[in-house]
């Protein structure tokens, strides 16, 4: 037979089809039987990177030039490449725009090699796909839609793939999802049972020709649709037969799938959303404040242009000893001179602050990377700051968002009490039922079972097992050992159990601990061992979980031949069942209040006995339904309702969902630094309630508000801005009223579903009925188009009137939400409420999330490594988060605040000396300053005490940071970088540039110096300025340096002792014989530092400069302190740390209505499977067997 699978794709809205045609390597397009032509072949690699080889120094240099700065000094280089209009040299530009470029260029290109090599490790891996009707070792990115491959155990899987068959019964496949969703429970997929009987051998997998017909490439990871056309027959894809990129194999030996979907189109990828180049508020603030310093820039210019146009007119051309050879008119050189000036004054935009604030952010970064308190030692993971842009950013945390499931908790159910015949048991008591706070654990050295990781510490629990005095108790653990859906196998001698949830996982691993195991099962019978004793039942029924019934039952006989039902289920559906004469109902409920209270999960346990004639009729039933072959589900329910009635209680057991260390207190931390978090959770909202509570972002004296209501809030307030929008709503400013009234503790918790329909998301379906086209009039157009933007206002309010009523919540728990819809809810805040936003999570479901907020961070273990891949931070606990915002958040963002005002600072005091200075040479251009000492003022002589500044200061210690949380608000608020503060800093700026112009300027004055010479030469004038503005700017950054440490002393000091060393060189007259026309200062130093005048002069001016500051700050810190000065203030007292405590819950009996519910599978459990049979039968050959000999055996249908 030809070798000519065959895939297509349908995408019915646009009726587009994709057809693959393997053994033609091709891929066409048809549209509605019309052929338009082919595609590019898909192949299923995928690419990371930004640069090659070849691509990288020119895009590179492009991107850089992008920004506004690099490219305004690239123009300043060509102009001063112009003698005519230059009066500085081109080294004094070009060195220091090198030194950015490399820099930047470097930094790329490090971070796009690791790209490469990401990208080259995955897709070289490799796996096993059919070339030429054998299996062949081939890339993962040469495997191509159609293709048939073969996986093994651990492999992940390279595409999304079509399960054919399996080396399980049944063809099973148990696959780990933690890649996508962030859960360790095993999940199982199950091919059709016509691939499972045919598609075993090779030869009849290369001779594979089946079509298949499926949806277009889409993000719904839990969603599939499609039709498998073979052997004449049509046969129904969904998801349960799908294996997406990302999950690993387990638990199978092999298995062979079709590729679906590859690269880029798979669902993993489809997710994982655009990614965003992320920029800082204090970024797009800063190229604001250079735009502002340009257009000041441009002025001063035009202004010192129009002085000398006017000066020349005035003066010069009158001046036969300033005739310079050129006749030009006063109007040229002014223009001229425009162009001068901006060179001149170019240093108000200084180009080494760019290069600074990347280098700055860098070691930043290296400090978060080197955080040994941020190391987790169990996982040998430090946490990674991934990107070196937004370390500011993190210090103004306005909202967080976080998922649930692996990253609050660490998705590992624990027994941690249980409620039985009215008795609780699970606290600390010896075997005498005494109390103990002493903690000694339960010693199960006992039992054979027992897998030597289960924890308990009652005693007396141990005791009524053994001793038998109390039957309800060991039934009580038969029943956990007998109804469920767990499946087992044995590897290397011990139970291995695959759940359907980690929470059934850890009742039925609960009770083989206690002596009673589950051993084993096939189609009609279950064995458990029962304190050493083997007994096997028949199973009659399995009544399966499902959302609604919130339960599960099975009925067995025993072999004494008696029948009997137990059941578990949520107690709310419980209860409604139960016999009225249950003798422990009152005391099991008041339990479950205490369990509630407690935040465990909570789960009841009944049985009863059923009559042979009973279950005969109920049988009957029950087989009919089972075979309907409409409303099947439904038919079923109705059935498992009749018998489900009438049980007697057995007690309760409580599961704690365990939380990561440490989760209470950051959230509590987080919250009090005024950050609010919402929790977006694709778990049920029973589960993500009981979380809420256990993590406290929700208390007993919380308010909860869920989707129906708030639904009506909104519908109301819509209403209202409806009544108020008439006529002459445009005048009236809008009122804008609070949701709740004031006080009072609120929370908001909504599904998916709900948050759909609030939000007017949900899509309409199209009309089936043909509708005739006609050419509409320009009123029909004209009236559509208001339509459209009325309806489109109206979402835009509603969106609007949600997120501000979540706002006022203090905390919001989204369960039930798809990846969109968590990065949806991420957008609507950045949106309507301009905070900064961060989210957290760990799975591949939290991939859009992480890429849409402002700061994207990873929790990495695990749960797998998407999230950590696409975040810009990554570390292995969520309790790390606190230390990262509350410590190096505040950090960085102090730092850069106060690098960025003394870097203003620093050039504004600098350059406009030579505006001053204007006045007094005819605005002729001329430069204060020696061109050297230009040069090198940005990159050597006041560099490194700000740039350690910018890296090492700290206002308080990391223990107070983490201790008073309210010292994060000021990065929120913007309060130390923002507009004003940048005047403030530009006017310290211009008065410290008149001070070392004017003081200096009146000291030359008619002065004569000791040897009787007059040292008011140009020269002498600018070496005395120059100095006198080298101390004053390290002086300064002393004065705002809060951390004291050698290295910032040796660099304020050392940076001075430096400009006077190389001053002197400079000076000195063996380089200016080497170099005569680039050192021209010859001497200047040595003749003006010798006179005692000067150096008054210097120290005067150094002095008028700084003394204000030093008086304005002492005045500051003693009349209006601020948080910080306060502890600063009182550190030694508060240097004993207090320890966070847990907030103590009341417990008010019978008062709370919460209920922690059981957490079931999110889809239903194995008992269709188990029932079946399909599951229970002889495992097949080992692969080797299959391929060498092809004698496997395969079941076949009868008739073929």
């Amino acid at each position: 037979m030809k070798w000519f699978p065959t895939v297509m794709m349908k995408q019915k809205m646009n009726l587009m089809t994709r057809v693959l045609l393997l053994n033609q390597n091709k891929i066409e397009s048809t549209r509605k039987q019309r052929r338009t032509g082919s595609q590019s072949e898909k192949n299923n690699a995928i690419k990371t990177y930004k640069y090659n080889a070849f691509t990288f120094l020119p895009m590179n240099l492009f991107e850089q030039f992008k920004r506004a700065a690099n490219f305004y000094f690239l123009v300043l280089l060509i102009l001063q490449a112009i003698p005519q209009i230059s009066t500085l040299a081109w080294y004094t530009t070009l060195f220091p725009l090198l030194l950015v470029l490399g820099i930047t260029a470097i930094k790329d290109l490090v971070d796009d090699v690791a790209r490469h090599k990401m990208d080259r490790e995955i897709n070289n891996r490799t796996c096993e796909v059919i070339k030429d009707g054998r299996f062949k070792v081939a890339k993962w990115k040469d495997i191509q839609v159609g293709d048939v491959i073969r996986l093994r155990k651990n492999d992940f899987v390279p595409a999304d793939i079509l399960l054919l068959s399996s080396s399980e019964p049944n063809s099973l496949c148990y696959v780990e999802t933690a890649e996508l969703d962030g859960e360790t429970n095993l999940k199982f997929k199950m091919s059709l049972e016509i691939t499972d009987q045919y598609l075993q051998r090779e030869d009849a997998l290369a001779a594979f020709d089946g079509f298949i017909e499926c949806e277009e490439p889409n993000n719904r990871l839990d969603k599939f649709t499609g039709i498998l056309s073979w052997r004449k027959t049509r046969f129904p894809l969904d998801a349960d037969k799908i294996l997406l990129r990302g999950c690993v194999i387990r638990n199978t030996d092999f298995c062979h799938g079709l590729v679906i979907f590859a690269g880029a189109d798979t669902k993993i990828m489809k997710n994982s959303g655009k990614t965003r180049f992320k920029r800082t508020k204090i970024d797009y603030l800063m190229n604001y404040m250079v735009y502002t310093i340009i257009v000041v820039l441009i002025l001063l210019s035009a202004g010192l242009a129009i002085g000398h146009a006017y000066w020349e007119a005035q003066v010069g051309n009158y001046s036969w000893y300033l005739y310079d050879g050129e006749d030009a008119t006063p109007s040229l050189r002014g223009f001229f001179n425009f162009w001068g000036y901006i060179i001149v004054l170019n240093t108000m935009v200084p180009i080494s602050l760019y290069v600074s604030v990347e280098v700055i952010r860098l070691g930043q970064s290296h400090f978060i990377n080197w955080d040994l308190q941020m190391y987790y030692a169990e996982k040998d993971t430090p946490a990674k700051a991934r990107t070196t842009t937004l370390n500011e950013q993190l210090g103004q945390i306005h909202y967080i968002f976080s998922d649930k499931t692996g990253t609050l908790t660490q998705n590992i159910m624990t027994f941690k009490k249980c409620c039985i015949n009215g008795q609780i048991y699970g606290d600390h008591r010896d075997a005498s039922q005494h109390n103990h706070n002493k903690i000694e654990q339960v010693d199960f050295s006992w039992n054979t079972y027992a897998d030597g990781k289960f924890a308990f510490y009652d005693h007396y629990l141990i005791e009524q097992i053994q001793s038998g005095k109390e039957p309800e108790v060991r039934q009580f653990f038969f029943l956990l050992a007998v109804c469920h859906t767990v499946m087992v196998d044995r590897i290397d001698g011990h139970l291995n159990y695959q759940a359907a949830s980690p929470d059934e996982g850890a009742l039925v691993n609960a009770a083989r601990n206690f002596g009673f195991a589950f051993l084993a099962r096939t189609q009609n019978t279950i064995t458990i061992s029962e304190l050493g004793t083997e007994r096997t039942y028949n199973v009659l029924a399995i009544l399966d979980f499902n959302s609604d019934r919130k339960r599960m039952s099975i009925i067995v006989r025993t072999p004494e031949g008696n029948i009997k039902l137990y059941c578990k289920g949520a107690d709310t559906v419980i209860y409604e069942r139960l016999h009225r004469m249950n003798p422990t109902k009152q005391e099991t409920q008041d339990a479950l209040d205490v369990f509630a209270n407690e935040t465990l999960r909570t789960l009841c346990l009944c049985y009863k006995e059923i009559e042979e004639k009973e279950f005969a009729e109920w049988n009957k039933k029950f087989m009919a339904a089972s075979v309907a072959s409409t409303n099947r589900d439904e038919a079923l329910d109705k059935v498992y309702e009749e018998i489900e009635k009438d049980l007697i209680l057995l007690g309760a057991t409580a599961i704690e969902d365990k939380l990561q260390d440490g989760v209470p207190e950051t959230i509590s931390k987080l919250a009090k630094a005024d950050i609010k978090i919402w929790v977006l959770t694709g778990d049920k909202k029973e589960t993500a309630e009981n979380i809420g509570f256990a993590c406290e972002l929700l208390t007993e004296d919380t308010t909860i508000c869920y989707g129906e209501d708030i639904n009506s809030l909104l519908h109301t307030r819509m209403e209202n801005q409806r009544n108020r929008g008439g006529v002459y709503a445009k005048f009236v400013p809008p009122v804008q009223e609070p949701f709740f009234p004031s006080g009072g503790n609120r929370a908001l918790i909504i599904t998916g579903s709900w948050l759909n329909e609030i939000l007017l998301e949900k899509k309409t379906k199209r009309s089936k009925i043909l509708k005739l086209k006609f050419p509409r009039t320009e009123e029909e157009r004209r009236m559509r188009t208001q339509s459209k933007r009325r309806l489109e206002a109206k979402k835009e309010q509603r969106q609007k009137n949600f997120v501000d009523l979540a706002c006022e919540c203090s905390a919001v728990i989204c369960c039930r939400v798809t990846p969109k819809q968590k990065a949806m809810v991420v957008d609507l805040v950045k949106k309507y409420k301009k905070a900064i936003t961060l989210a957290i999570g760990d799975g591949a479901n939290d991939v859009n999330m992480i890429k849409t907020a402002h700061i994207g961070v990873g929790i990495s273990g695990q749960e797998g490594m998407q999230a950590v891949m696409s975040s810009d931070y990554s570390f292995a606990q969520f309790r790390y988060l606190q230390r990262l915002l509350l410590v190096h958040g505040r950090w960085s963002y102090i730092r850069m605040c106060k690098f960025l005002r003394y870097f203003f600072y620093k050039n504004f005091a600098f350059t406009l000396v030579h505006f001053w200075y204007s006045f007094f040479n005819g605005y002729s251009a001329q430069t204060a300053y020696e061109d050297w000492f230009i040069t090198l003022y940005n990159v050597l002589y006041s560099s490194l005490p700000v740039l350690l500044m910018g890296l090492l200061d700290q206002d308080v210690s990391d223990k107070l940071s983490l201790r008073f949380p309210g010292l994060y608000v000021v990065g929120q608020r913007d309060l130390l970088f923002n507009y004003k503060r940048f005047f403030v800093s530009l006017l310290h700026g211009v008065l410290t540039s008149m001070i070392l112009f004017f003081i200096p300027l009146g000291a030359y004055l008619q002065t004569v110096g000791q040897d009787g010479e007059a040292p008011s030469d140009y020269q002498s004038f600018a070496v005395t300025m120059a100095s006198a503005l080298v101390i004053t700017v390290n002086f300064q950054i002393g004065l705002d340096t809060s951390y004291w440490t050698f290295v910032n002393a040796f660099s304020i000091f050392g940076s001075i002792a430096l400009y006077f060393g190389i001053m002197f060189d400079f000076h000195s007259a063996g380089i200016h014989v080497l170099f005569p026309s680039a050192f021209q200062f010859t001497g200047t130093a040595s003749n003006a530092l010798r006179q005692p005048y000067i150096w008054l002069t210097i120290i005067l001016t150094v002095a008028v400069c700084l003394l204000p500051v030093v008086a304005i700050r002492f005045l500051s810190m003693t009349i209006w302190p601020s948080e910080s000065d306060k502890i600063q203030k009182h550190r030694k007292r508060l240097k004993a740390e207090e320890q966070w405590q847990r907030r103590q819950q009341v417990f008010r009996r019978g008062v709370s209505s919460r209920r922690s519910a059981y957490a079931f599978s999110h889809q239903r459990g194995y008992a269709d499977l188990i029932s079946s049979g399909r599951s229970i039968r002889k495992k097949r050959s080992p692969l080797d067997a299959i391929v060498a000999d092809g004698t496997a055996e395969y079941r076949r249908t009868g008739d073929s």
